[in-house]
């Protein structure tokens, strides 16, 4: 093992002792320092998690969180210095932790968590008017392809993660539905926002996303109401362009 990655594995792990050779300005040994060190390397990382999953952490308390990232931490270590990249395999890794598997919901949470993350770093966009969509006329509509903000993302689930979440975090929110639910991701100004899709929508509007016409996109569900979810594409600041 190389010096840098001794330094590394050590930082991380608490368990682990001191890395030979460690010593102050004065070449007395630091091992005391290190461990105060080592310490807030792990209370910073650990602070960042629960900063970008907040409504993970309530669903999972705090010890158990901590605990968690803990474990996240060891096994993935920061691999940029920008924290707000940190933990972008969070959700991947509650998904392979076994005693969590009658929480099924929880790592599609932290999908939409680390989602609502990407959208407010995400690059500015300027969306198109209501009016500019209805000025196009109705026979080349089956041919309009959209382009989409840098914040848009759609996370689907077969949990109710939009009413999982919003009980999460909002006192008095009633109870999530029995029922599967896919989230649009969106940034109005500088708030990320979670959009309920309309039941049905998922598929239409990822197909729009992924740049299939508006013609092809309906078919893929006759029964849906495209103007619903036209009309949530507008409300989200979603569309930024119209190409025919």
């Amino acid at each position: 093992m190389s010096r840098q990655s001794e330094f590394q594995t050590a930082i991380l792990d608490a368990a682990r002792p001191a890395p030979t050779g460690v010593h102050d300005g004065q070449g007395r040994s630091a091992t005391r320092r290190f461990a105060v060190y080592r310490n807030n390397v792990a209370v910073s990382l650990t602070e960042a998690l629960e900063t970008a999953f907040p409504a993970t952490k309530r669903l999972l308390g705090d010890d158990n969180f901590r605990a968690l990232a803990g474990r996240f931490l060891r096994q993935s270590p920061p691999d940029s210095p920008l924290m707000m990249h940190y933990g972008a395999g969070f959700a991947d890794f509650l998904n392979r932790i076994e005693a969590l598997s009658s929480m099924g919901y929880l790592p599609d949470i932290a999908r939409l968590e680390q989602a609502l993350r990407r959208a407010y770093h995400a690059a500015d966009a300027t969306p198109i008017s209501p009016e500019a969509l209805a000025k196009v006329p109705a026979e080349t509509l089956p041919n309009l392809r959209f382009s989409f903000a840098p914040a848009i993302s759609l996370i689907s689930s077969d949990w109710p993660i939009h009413d999982i979440y919003q009980y999460a975090l909002k006192p008095g929110a009633p109870k999530p539905r029995a029922e599967a639910q896919a989230i649009l991701v969106s940034r109005t100004g500088f708030d990320p926002m979670p959009h309920l899709v309309p039941p049905g929508g998922k598929t239409v509007l990822n197909a729009l996303i992924q740049g299939e016409t508006l013609g092809v996109a309906a078919d893929l569900n006759p029964d849906f109401n495209l103007s619903q979810g036209l009309s949530l594409l507008l409300k989200a600041d979603a569309i930024t362009s119209l190409n025919t």
